[in-house]
């Protein structure tokens, strides 16, 4: 398969039977890893399903998201506990929208990265809702960080939950924000809980820009493993604005993208620079997500933001 020409090798017909489109080949980045498979999560693990892709567009901007199990739970019979939400705010015609990643040391850590992102897109477009349309981004992730407490408290019968007891459930990361047409290019807000990443993406170098430090930046002495997730807010938290150019995009993504993306100079960032320079397919973003490597097997939440007024056109 030619990766970069995928689109359109998915109309390729089956030599064997001229009637019947040939299925899509996984596409393979460097060395594969092991191929078999995928086990169904548990038996309550109904809800969260292997893949899950969205997109549509407004007058102004692009958006699409997908997200994909990873080859362990796929192998281990766990629920993906990626998760990403967006809307439209009308009023404004902004794209609001969050990515969660689930901690894989709490036991329903893909109910509290549902959660969070649902609670975050709410409170957003509440805020945009009020006179000036202001976004205090921490009442936004302290409000994600409330709702996983509701929850919490809702499996125990009632009672006031520790901290601990919170986390131990639904501790999850967030990224979470908006997008603002501006007649010289979007203005991004985002702000982060955790070690899940956002990048502005030159499409035409095909280049990427961190919005957020990196755990393996050049600035980085010692890589860390760390996360301290919500229901944590951390005081002050970390937050980024950018005015996106033309011919940028915005893209927000779990470590299972951010890790074998690295610095974007390799292989991968190749793979997805040359496909995301356009607003592509939803189910096609989500196929391209799933490509194979070896040694990165976690859960991949990618999501795009794309200017489509006739400047942002590539």
């Amino acid at each position: 398969m030619d990766a970069q020409n995928g689109p359109l090798s998915a109309g390729t017909r089956d030599a064997s039977d001229p009637a019947r489109p040939a299925p899509w080949q996984r596409i393979t980045v460097g060395t594969p890893g092991p191929e078999f498979e995928a086990l169904p999560p548990g038996q309550y693990g109904f809800d969260f399903p292997d893949t899950e892709c969205d997109g549509w567009s407004t007058a102004e901007l692009a958006m699409r998201f997908a997200s994909v199990r990873g080859a362990r739970h796929r192998y281990y019979r766990q629920p993906r506990q990626d998760a990403a939400r967006a809307a439209v705010h009308t009023a404004s015609g902004s794209v609001v929208f969050a990515v969660a990643d689930g901690v894989s040391s709490a036991s329903s850590s893909e109910q509290g990265a549902v959660a969070a992102c649902r609670a975050a897109v709410e409170r957003m477009l509440h805020l945009l809702d009020q006179p000036g349309g202001r976004l205090d981004l921490r009442d936004v992730a302290c409000h994600a960080a409330d709702r996983l407490r509701e929850l919490t408290r809702w499996r125990l019968g009632g009672r006031d939950p520790e901290f601990s007891e919170v986390a131990g459930l639904y501790a999850t990361t967030l990224v979470a924000g908006v997008v603002r047409p501006r007649p010289e290019g979007p203005v991004v807000e985002a702000c982060r809980v955790g070690d899940s990443g956002a990048w502005a993406l030159d499409r035409a170098r095909g280049e990427y820009v961190h919005l957020f430090p990196t755990k393996t930046g050049t600035d980085v002495l010692l890589v860390s493993n760390t996360v301290t997730p919500l229901p944590h807010v951390p005081d002050p938290l970390e937050q980024a604005a950018r005015q996106l150019s033309p011919g940028e995009a915005l893209l927000v993504g779990t470590d299972g993208f951010a890790d074998p993306l690295g610095d974007g100079d390799g292989q991968v960032g190749s793979l997805f620079a040359g496909q995301l320079a356009h607003p592509l397919p939803p189910v096609w973003l989500a196929h391209l997500l799933d490509f194979s490597r070896e040694t990165f097997d976690d859960d991949r939440t990618l999501l795009a933001v794309w200017p489509t007024t006739p400047r942002g056109q590539r």
